[in-house]
C-alpha cells in the first residue's frame, strides 16, 4: 500500500504552470466576495450603481483592498491571482462592452484578433515552457 499523497503538496504543483491559474478550493474561498460582487452584475439595477460610482458600489463588498484595485483596474489576470473566477468576472467586462473574446485577449497581451486565430488553430502551443520552477 502507498502512503496518502499530501493534498497540499500536490494542489501547490498547479501554481507551477505557466500561464494558468487553477481554480482551486484555496482560490475559491479567496475570492468569495470578489465573484459575489460579479455575479451582483446581473442585474440591471446593479450595473447602473456600478457604472455611477465603482469605488463607492465596492464599498459595499468584503473585498480586499489588492482585490478593489484589481477590479477597478481591470486587471483579470490578477482578479484570478486573488481568487476570482473568469466565468463570474465575464459579468464585470461583459457590463463594460467587451466580448469574451476581447477581455481574454487583454489578459494574454495579444490582439482580440490574434487571440482568436491562435485558439481556431488549436490553442497555446504546448511546446514551450512547461514550468514556472523549472522554467522548461
Amino acid at each position: 500500500m502507498t502512503a496518502p499523497r499530501d493534498i497540499h503538496a500536490y494542489l501547490a504543483e498547479f501554481d507551477d504552470i505557466p500561464g494558468t491559474r487553477v481554480y482551486t478550493a484555496k482560490r475559491a474561498r479567496a475570492g468569495y466576495h470578489m465573484n459575489q460582487f460579479a455575479m451582483s452584475l446581473m442585474k440591471a439595477e446593479n450595473r447602473e450603481r456600478w457604472k455611477a460610482d465603482e469605488h463607492a458600489y465596492l464599498g459595499d463588498w468584503k473585498l480586499t483592498d489588492d482585490q478593489k484595485q484589481a477590479i477597478l483596474d481591470r486587471d483579470y489576470n490578477r482578479c484570478l491571482d486573488l481568487g476570482g473566477n473568469i466565468y463570474f468576472l465575464a459579468k464585470v467586462f461583459a457590463t463594460d462592452g467587451l466580448s469574451f473574446l476581447q477581455a481574454v485577449g487583454t489578459m494574454t497581451g495579444m490582439s482580440p484578433e490574434d487571440y482568436q486565430a491562435m485558439m481556431i488553430a488549436g490553442g497555446r502551443n504546448p511546446e514551450g515552457v512547461r514550468s514556472i520552477k523549472d522554467n522548461n
